[in-house]
């Protein structure tokens, strides 16, 4: 730890004097604050700090509060957002670290303070804690199970390895590859300890993962992850927990190297392969040539000693086959024979077969009728078809005057019924002519008239009182008229006369002249009474 310097503090102004003459200077609250702060400043530039840190806090202005503490006391501590891109490490409770940086005081609350510009474990036995811990949170989201490995590829092309270009690690990995078989080697130079080689080696797998399979930088098929020995320090950048989802999430087959056997780093659980060294990495990676070429070589023996024994096989079963079969020479002279036979027996049997169907022809001649025969089946048959047509025209005939027979006493029938509607039709002619002449319509003609009294038919003069309405059909129309005095009239009472008229003037004998009512012809003026018959 820096020892602290001495400082002279400003001196206050003389103003500031106290005015009873006490020559103790006078501060204000600021101006003893920014005194303070340089005196801090000033007797301490840069300090380290070993200590537990204890209630960190992350607001969201991107600055990390946390307090340093031990059995005795407590320091404040504050990273500013651009010096946390920088740390190694977050803080975390309960986290042994020396944090470096320079103290100063926070006049705002009266307490001083340092600002951390770097984080490290303090001592083996933190660091393995966090681990422990980190390892576990980590196993928790499945990011080492086995179901996530991949097999690796048993010759790959291209071998991509992610290590320091400089160190002896890369010269081993070559040197082992040149002796087991020769491979295209990618080599990504990154960091393999300090700050820079978490985010290095976690771009390099990224890297390697987004390369095109057939753009113009292959695409490796299998990643060495490689570093040498060291302690727990130096090999903490592969416990990183970005490196270790790098690999976890990586779609190349990755092969883990970082350190020597005893080391274990949490990416060798998430790898999916561990080798102890470099070297032996290497060996993983490729099959050793020589004894790929021995083995391709032994198989060829292999193939070519069973292709043969299979021929000899073969040809020793083809052999038996061989002493079983007739030899060929004497089964084609037995065939010769067989044909010479059949042929033989063929030209008999063509001869046989000519003369059977000879005899069958002459015997099926025998058994046709001669012409004359068939002449005259044909005319007793012809005989026989003219008789039946006869019968069969005689039969039509006989039906034919039936039926014509029947058709003319339907006409005779016809011709009665015709003179029965005449004379009907005649006989109704004369009733109607009767019927007018019985008419009395017909008398109407002849100048009678049909007079009817107050609606009742008068058919004598008494039945007419003088001055009564009267309704006179003629034989063309109907006409009213009122009644005088006269023969006959004197049965009935006179109608009252006017009072204009003198008395004693006697009425007239004649009736007065009738006016028409435009009544129909025949009825009464009232509708009352019978009415006309036709």
């Amino acid at each position: 730890m820096t020892e602290p310097r001495a400082s002279s503090a400003p001196m206050p102004f003389e103003s500031d004097a106290d005015p009873r003459g006490d020559n103790q200077p006078i501060f204000t609250v600021t101006e003893l604050g920014q005194a303070v702060k340089k005196t801090v400043e000033g007797a301490f530039e840069r300090v380290r700090v070993r200590g537990e840190i204890s209630r960190p806090s992350f607001p969201a202005s991107g600055h990390v509060y946390f307090r340093l503490k031990d059995e005795n006391a407590v320091l404040d501590a504050v990273c500013f957002r651009g010096m946390k891109q920088k740390l190694s490490m977050l803080p975390e409770d309960g986290l042994e670290v020396i944090a470096s940086g320079r103290l100063t005081t926070y006049a705002g609350k009266s307490s001083y303070q340092i600002i951390v510009d770097s984080l490290e474990m303090a001592g083996e036995g933190a660091l393995l804690k966090l681990l422990e811990e980190r390892r576990k949170t980590l196993a928790a989201e499945g990011l080492f199970d086995a179901e996530r490995k991949r097999p690796l590829p048993y010759l790959p092309g291209v071998v991509g390895v992610i290590t320091s270009p400089t160190g002896s690690v890369i010269r081993d990995i070559l040197h082992r590859l040149a002796d087991r078989f020769p491979r295209h080697v990618l080599v990504w130079p990154v960091a393999v300890q300090g700050e820079q080689c978490a985010p290095q080696v976690t771009a390099a797998i990224q890297g390697f993962n987004a390369l095109k399979k057939d753009g113009a930088v292959p695409r490796p098929d299998v990643l060495i992850v490689a570093r040498g020995g060291g302690s727990l320090e130096d090999l903490w950048g592969f416990n990183e927990e970005s490196v270790v989802r790098a690999a976890a999430a990586s779609e190349i087959p990755l092969i883990s190297a970082v350190g020597h056997e005893t080391d274990t780093t949490l990416i060798d659980f998430a790898a999916d392969r561990r080798a102890p060294t470099p070297s032996a990495a290497a060996e993983i990676a490729v099959p050793v040539k020589s004894e790929l070429v021995n083995l391709v070589a032994d198989f060829e023996r292999r193939l070519i000693g069973a292709a043969t024994r299979g021929l000899d096989n073969r040809r020793t079963h083809l052999e038996g086959l061989a002493r079983g079969l007739p030899d060929p020479k004497r089964k084609l002279e037995e065939s010769w024979q067989a044909v010479d036979d059949l042929s033989e027996r063929l030209g008999g049997a063509v001869e046989r077969f000519l003369r059977q169907r000879r005899e069958s022809a002459d015997n099926l001649g025998l058994r046709l009728p001669t012409p004359t025969q068939k002449i005259a089946q044909v005319r007793e048959r012809v005989d026989n078809l003219g008789e039946r047509i006869a019968t069969a025209g005689h039969r039509r005939i006989e039906r034919a005057r039936d039926r014509f027979d029947g058709l003319d006493a339907e006409r005779r029938l016809t011709q009665t019924t015709a003179q029965r509607v005449r004379d009907a039709r005649q006989r109704v002619d004369e009733l109607g002519r009767l019927l007018e002449g019985y008419s009395y319509q017909a008398t109407l003609e002849r100048g009678f008239a049909v007079v009817y009294a107050d609606g009742e038919l008068a058919t004598r003069a008494r039945d007419v009182a003088s001055g009564q309405h009267l309704d006179i059909t003629f034989a063309d129309d109907t006409v009213s008229a009122v009644a005088g005095a006269g023969p006959g009239a004197g049965d009935r009472p006179s109608p009252p006369q006017p009072a204009d008229k003198p008395a004693g003037k006697p009425a007239p004998s004649r009736s007065q002249p009738a006016k028409k009512t435009g009544k129909p012809r025949g009825k009464p003026a009232d509708g009352g009474g019978q009415g006309s018959l036709l």
